[in-house]
């Protein structure tokens, strides 16, 4: 194979790897910088069913099932500002951030979801209201 060859295949595999423009995939986000993430008050949607945002969720998550197929009109979403997406352990947040990404959102998952969160000993909340995005009531 000719050097030329070579060069040209180069240069035609780092094109194929650049994303493109505005749909810029990240890699999901550690614990602590998902932490400060919400911090400064990013929008956090959590992917999962129903029942299990019932068993638990993060504090100010707004629930929206990424397996339905109104996935994207129901997140209501501001596009000015960041998205942080998680679901039990990272599948479904993928599938989400892809999509609103897509739909030209910047989007971080949180890596090993739900799971790893409690994991790293972080607080969760149980119970309702499951669709408005504020925190359940505590007894």
């Amino acid at each position: 194979m000719g050097i030329d060859k070579i060069i040209r295949s180069c240069l035609i595999a780092s094109l194929l790897m650049l994303p493109a423009r505005g749909n810029e995939k990240t890699e999901p986000l550690q614990i602590d910088r998902a932490e400060q993430l919400l911090a400064a008050n990013v929008q956090l949607i959590d992917v999962r069913t129903k029942e299990e945002w019932d068993e638990s969720h993060l504090k100010g998550a707004k629930l929206v099932t990424v397996t339905e197929d109104d996935f994207l009109a129901k997140a209501v979403l501001d596009p000015e500002k960041e998205v942080l997406v998680y679901c039990r352990s990272g599948k479904r947040s993928a599938i989400a951030a892809e999509k609103l990404r897509a739909a030209g959102y910047a989007v971080h998952e949180i890596s090993g979801g739900i799971t790893a969160w409690v994991e790293a000993g972080k607080p969760v909340e149980k119970g309702t209201p499951h669709d408005t995005g504020k925190q359940a009531d505590k007894p």
